[in-house]
């Protein structure tokens, strides 16, 4: 009757390390800050893979290594790429 979903999205912050996630939106106020991003290849579509969590986050986004606060990784929402 039905057919099988998952939910399979969450906060960068909730990744795994290792884990890859499709960048869907990001919740960031500070249009500055949005546009660097972006100048990094941080928007909607771009495959990020973590590579650590602490003392800061690092995400590799293409051939680009970016070190993110923790505030900054809870507001940049991802899918899940399990491939």
């Amino acid at each position: 009757m039905f057919s099988k979903f998952s939910i399979a999205g969450s906060s960068l912050a909730l990744l795994k390390i290792g884990e890859r996630g499709i960048v869907k939106f990001c919740n960031i106020k500070d249009e500055k800050f949005l546009k660097e991003l972006i100048s990094m290849g941080v928007i909607p579509g771009a495959s990020i893979t973590l590579e650590q969590q602490f003392p800061y986050f690092v995400i590799r986004v293409g051939e680009n290594r970016l070190t993110l606060q923790k505030e900054i990784a809870r507001r940049i929402y991802v899918r899940i790429d399990d491939q």
